[in-house]
């Protein structure tokens, strides 16, 4: 097995990506809005991507957010609403606002393993900070950090009574950011005081299954290298300070706040500490120059990877979709008034 979760260029599976993934067995796969038709091509792709894998429990990863990052989207799929929404319900009504959070995430997840995915991207635990780049903006649970805990361990609950794996993201925080580092590198320049309400809500969901490093230079704990491929961030936060200890992946290779090519991409988030790195896009080239540099996942990269879906329920115990989410909205009611 390869320390690589990879995307694909389209709805099915190519000859050309079928033998690179029989080759490399990577750790997972990923997917995008171009990958996604219909119900039934979806369920037709993931059977698909696990009979290469030959294994059940392969990770199949999305970004199903809701707002404005839902790679599944109407009219064949229902809309969610994003993380914003239930912080303004928690300033009417704190426990109704995590309640709320729980529910749309276990509806969320109910259309996920519908179709076969069984890890979604969520949540984000970045506290929002005023004047900050709006890449996070509403898809961010609140401006303050025990909010952002509360309800991010309330989606990573649902998610997981809908049988699907929760990543929190993006480590050690992204809320500061001036900058969208899809498209160039962001710097924070605060100090490790004001980075200590950046890493509270990491710290509060330190047990979480999954998690995603963020492209960003945090100057205070390392001026040259984002957190991705910083051994100090990734060893001494987000291992250290924060505890995290599980399964670990760089945020996507293809984004412009990293440089080099491919392979070096994917050796150096390796080489920094992250138990897998993350390619998105689908190209076939990149994907085989990451393939050619990083060999075996490491032995506790892989145990990671089995615990994390080893927390998914064997049988997940949940009310019908309608139900939920006719609960969610009378709880979102509040928000409204």
């Amino acid at each position: 097995m390869t320390p690589l979760i990879l995307g694909l260029a389209g709805p099915v599976v190519t000859p050309d990506e079928r033998a690179l993934f029989g080759d490399a067995d990577p750790a997972g796969y990923i997917l995008f809005k171009r990958n996604v038709v219909d119900r039934a091509q979806l369920r037709a792709l993931t059977d698909d991507l696990r009979a290469i894998a030959g294994r059940d429990d392969v990770p199949i990863l999305i970004d199903q957010e809701g707002g404005r990052v839902a790679r599944m989207q109407p009219p064949e799929w229902p809309a969610f609403p994003p993380g914003a929404r239930f912080d303004a319900l928690y300033d009417v009504a704190p426990v109704s606002a995590i309640e709320a959070a729980r529910l749309n995430a276990q509806a969320i997840a109910l259309t996920l393993g519908d179709v076969g995915i069984n890890v979604d991207c969520l949540p984000l635990l970045d506290v929002r900070q005023p004047g900050a780049h709006d890449i996070i903006g509403d898809r961010a649970l609140g401006s303050e950090p025990m909010r952002v805990a509360a309800l991010g361990q309330a989606v990573i609950d649902g998610l997981r009574a809908g049988g699907v794996v929760g990543v929190v993201k993006h480590m050690p925080g992204h809320g500061r950011s001036m900058a969208d580092s899809h498209v160039e590198l962001p710097v924070v320049d605060a100090d490790e005081a004001a980075l200590e309400v950046d890493l509270a809500p990491f710290i509060q969901l330190r047990d979480a299954p999954m998690g995603m490093t963020a492209h960003v230079v945090y100057t205070a704990w390392d001026d040259q290298d984002c957190a991705s491929l910083s051994a100090k961030v990734i060893g001494e936060i987000i291992r250290g300070r924060i505890g995290f200890n599980g399964l670990l992946m760089s945020d996507d290779l293809g984004m412009h706040a990293l440089t080099g090519d491919f392979g070096q991409r994917a050796a150096g988030v390796i080489a920094a500490g992250c138990d897998v790195a993350l390619h998105c896009s689908g190209d076939f080239a990149e994907m085989q120059a990451c393939v050619a540099v990083v060999g075996e996942i490491a032995p506790h990269a892989k145990d990671r990877l089995e615990w994390a879906m080893a927390t998914i329920l064997a049988t997940p115990h949940s009310p019908p979709f309608e139900e939920l989410v006719a609960r969610r909205d009378a709880l979102l009611g509040y928000a409204q008034a």
